[in-house]
């Protein structure tokens, strides 16, 4: 069932605008990928930029990451109706309880006003009264200050992850607040590479606000929101003609997170899926407590979680907008891993919680499609932060995430070294990072054999080895180092990640999934990623397809 664009529009013309929408979101995230200080936001491209109505609603966005992109609509709910943005206002804001999702996300957001109004020629030029459009730029830093470098560490509260922004205006009228960014600066690690990411994000909403207000002067202000309106209904049509394919019923999957770093094992995400016609009810009220570490995930990363894998569902033909999760209802309980209460810390709750969520919901929705949904990826972004000083004595910090296998599907099997689900972030070269930093990467390899058995099977996981040159303060935040991505209809599960440290002198420990580490000069740090879930019963080994390779670490988002 195909859903028909509104009568007083065409095909053509809603095609038209929502790439002109689009279009603008991508070219911004040029500008900051360009224009980027840090390696993860230059390289890896670890950032997100989107298109909003004035009342907030998510019109366009570019490809970027999805767990990015799913909390804005969110972090718009929040600000729009405590903030006014008045011309050349900039918002800064990462509070996950106000907006945010975790502490390094940086978010910046402006209106678009459709600029000067020529009264007669003369000297009254005034502006409207309103803007026409906002912008949002989200970018993940390398620092954010707290008790370890690259503030992803093992915690126990969020003020030890990072300083805390709620949202406060970086400009106004066009003015940056000078005094305001250099005592926030002061709070983080590397200032002046924060400072050179954070004029970046301001290039790309300046460069936004351009393409808009060209937009504006060539097709008007009414011409526009009556073109975003007929986009957002004809994305929410689409969306509801595809739930209305799925059998009416109530799925339900429970999956688990390994440990939350401080001894609590096996911490259980429950959903109830129930669809009904063209509509969607996603409950997680039965998910376990919050817990003492930061695998909490705050609602909107929940949120961004369920719409990605819904939208996974809807295919790339269609626009990608706020219309789109209209028909998605989705419910927390407070108190719980996926709506904590302050002051719970949340860094890993982004990144690996949020892939959990993704698992859940596909685990759900492979009883009422099994003929669509794949199995289980990585279901971890394996995040590494390390810093410490170079040898020159400058200071210096560092992250990234690390690919692994893409469960098989029923179309074929899994990707191998893909960052998949959640992330849609690239590796960061090994040219890159020797560098830039006193560290030698000594193996960077597929993971042979990761993957799990199945008529398709999964991929294979990636092997990663980091030789620190200085002494280094290393967080790591992983999971599936317990149990292995699950296998479907009939696969295998993948094979679990490791952690592995090499002393100096030899030694070598076996580290848990979640833990801070101060190591010496010639340590090595291997990381092992997690292989990819087989789809259908293994075939006999003759006739066994091999995991598709993704050559390089890079890759993009799942489509089920």
């Amino acid at each position: 069932m195909s859903p028909r664009h509104p009568p007083s529009t065409t095909a053509l013309e809603l095609t038209l605008f929502a790439k002109l929408f689009a279009a603008v979101a991508e070219e911004m995230g040029i500008v900051l990928h360009k224009s980027a200080f840090s390696p993860n936001i230059k390289e890896r491209r670890d950032f997100s930029c989107a298109v909003f109505t004035v009342r907030g609603e998510l019109l366009a966005q570019a490809a970027h990451i999805p767990v990015h992109l799913g909390a804005l609509p969110a972090t718009m709910a929040h600000l729009l109706p405590r903030h006014a943005l008045e011309p050349g206002d900039v918002l800064l804001l990462n509070d996950p309880y106000r907006g945010g999702t975790h502490l390094p996300d940086l978010t910046l957001v402006g209106p678009v006003y459709e600029g000067p109004k020529d009264r007669g020629g003369g000297p009254g030029a005034t502006s409207p009264q309103a803007p026409a459009f906002c912008l949002a730029v989200r970018a993940h830093h390398a620092d954010v200050g707290g008790a370890h470098p690259g503030s992803m560490p093992l915690a126990r509260d969020l003020r030890e992850e990072g300083v805390i922004i709620p949202p406060a205006y970086l400009c106004r009228g066009g003015v940056l607040q000078e005094a305001f960014l250099s005592e926030l600066l002061a709070s983080m690690r590397a200032p002046e590479e924060r400072r050179g990411d954070l004029a970046a994000q301001l290039a790309a909403l300046h460069r936004g606000q351009v393409r808009l207000q060209e937009l504006l002067g060539r097709h008007g202000r009414e011409r526009l929101a009556d073109m975003a309106q007929a986009l957002l209904e004809y994305s929410e049509r689409a969306m509801r003609a595809e739930i209305d394919a799925i059998p009416d019923g109530t799925y339900r999957f429970e999956d688990y997170l390994d440990d939350d770093g401080y001894g609590r094992q096996d911490l259980a995400i429950r959903l109830r899926l129930t669809v009904r016609g063209p509509e969607v009810l996603l409950d997680f009220t039965d998910t376990d407590d919050q817990a003492a570490g930061g695998v909490n995930a705050v609602p909107p990363v929940v949120q961004a979680a369920c719409y990605y894998a819904f939208l996974c569902l809807l295919g790339e033909e269609y626009p990608i907008n706020q219309g789109c999760f209209r028909p998605l209802r989705i419910i927390t309980r407070r108190g719980s891993l996926l709506d904590p209460i302050f002051p719970a810390p949340v860094a890993a709750g982004n990144v690996e919680t949020a892939q959990r969520l993704v698992d859940v919901v596909f685990g759900a929705l492979a009883q009422a499609l099994p003929e669509r949904i794949p199995a289980a990826s990585q279901g971890t972004m394996n995040n590494l932060a390390f810093g410490g000083q170079d040898h020159q004595g400058r200071e210096f910090t560092y992250y990234e995430t690390i690919a692994g296998g893409m469960g098989g599907g029923p179309a074929g099997p899994g990707l191998s070294g893909a960052h998949s689900h959640m992330t849609n972030t690239q590796n960061t070269p090994i040219e890159v990072l020797e560098h830039d930093y006193p560290v030698r990467v000594e193996r960077y390899a597929f993971r042979d054999g990761s993957g799990g058995a199945g008529r398709h099977p999964g991929g294979h996981g990636l092997i990663r080895e980091f030789r620190f040159l200085t002494p280094v303060r290393v967080s790591l935040l992983t999971e599936r180092r317990r149990r292995g991505p699950y296998g479907l209809a009939g696969g295998g599960p993948g094979a679990p990640g490791e952690n592995l440290l090499t002393w100096p002198d030899g030694r070598r420990e076996l580290l848990p999934a979640k833990v801070n580490l101060s190591l010496p000069a010639g340590s090595m740090l291997r990381i092992s990623t997690p292989g990819g879930g087989g789809w259908g019963e293994p075939l006999p080994d003759g006739d066994r397809p091999e995991a598709a390779d993704l050559k390089g670490g890079a890759g993009g988002e799942n489509r089920a």
